[in-house]
């Protein structure tokens, strides 16, 4: 609890740990058919962060019977079945609720070695930041939700939040990672400065190379920033400095709240280049070196 990391860690034995966490929330996009999908990936996506395997879960649902038609909640359900198969982990039942809103989530329970387990809190200086999705789920989706993205545009982000960071994961744990979490609610600032809090180090970010969907550039243009990014700016912006030249468009976006976001990865240095290559090949395309760790001034975040 104290250190923020991603899920819940128990050591059963020497050789064995579960991993555990719990994630729901309410659509984000109307087709039930992605939003079944996008809340299964973000499910597991905490477990695959520091380093676990998952490997049971349950579901978790809020449904409003007299509002909504039954197949809807049968399709959402099926289809988080699919992605769990997919992540070979096996559903072992659930609970759910009559509820004026639809809601859909799991808890997930994953397996790992005690002395494999990648937290939040491990940055040493010199090492690189790598980001495996670009930025701007937040400002797509409010553009979705006032009916301003394209079908096209719809169908995209939906696969991309839809899609498993279990690849990522594995090929991480093929080097020195120090330190991992995945980019969700609080945005990539909101993150970052969970990781460097109370960690005696500093991050230095080169904006020119962190990934950003287009579409979300010229969206957060139209003013659909959503209200999250605000609230995410305004309780950690005392923890950054932007430089001079970095547009304030791309600073909201730095705090845009992703849904089912890529992994913050903290490497060694010299093993950086070697990890975005690996990823890339293995389809995690749109990885790239974002920053790096320096050692002061402490607890602070410098973006140019």
């Amino acid at each position: 609890m104290e250190t923020a990391d991603d899920a819940g860690v128990y050591q059963v034995s020497e050789e064995l740990a579960i991993i555990q966490t719990v994630d729901f929330f309410t659509p984000i996009v109307d087709d039930p058919y992605w939003f079944g999908q996008i809340a299964a990936a973000s499910a597991l996506s905490d477990i695959y962060a520091m380093g676990g395997v998952p490997k049971t879960a349950m579901n978790l649902v809020g449904f409003p019977l007299k509002q909504m038609d039954i197949s809807i909640l049968q399709k959402i359900i099926q289809v988080g079945l699919d992605k769990l198969e997919e992540a070979d982990v096996v559903l072992l039942g659930g609970h759910s609720v009559e509820d004026s809103e639809m809601k859909y989530g799991l808890s997930v329970t994953g397996f790992i070695h005690p002395q494999k387990v990648v937290t939040k809190k491990n940055l040493k200086s010199g090492d690189r930041l790598v980001l495996t999705k670009p930025l701007g789920t937040g400002v797509i989706n409010t553009a979705i939700k006032r009916g301003i993205a394209s079908e096209a545009i719809t169908k995209n982000i939906s696969r991309m939040m839809a899609a498993l960071n279990r690849t990522a994961a594995e090929v991480m744990m093929q080097f020195s990672v120090q330190a991992c979490t995945d980019i969700t609610g609080f945005g990539l600032l909101g993150h970052l400065a969970e990781m460097v809090e109370d960690s005696g180090m500093a991050l230095r970010l080169d904006s020119s190379q962190i990934p950003i969907f287009p579409e979300a550039i010229e969206y957060a243009k139209m003013g659909m920033m959503p209200g999250g990014t605000f609230k995410n700016k305004e309780f950690r912006l005392g923890m950054i400095e932007f430089s001079p030249g970095v547009d304030p468009l791309i600073q909201d976006i730095l705090f845009d709240p992703q849904t089912s976001g890529g992994f913050m990865i903290c490497v060694k240095r010299e093993q950086a280049d070697a990890l975005v290559s690996k990823l890339m090949d293995a389809g995690v395309a749109a990885s790239a070196i974002i920053g790096e760790v320096i050692s002061a001034p402490a607890e602070k975040i410098f973006v140019e």
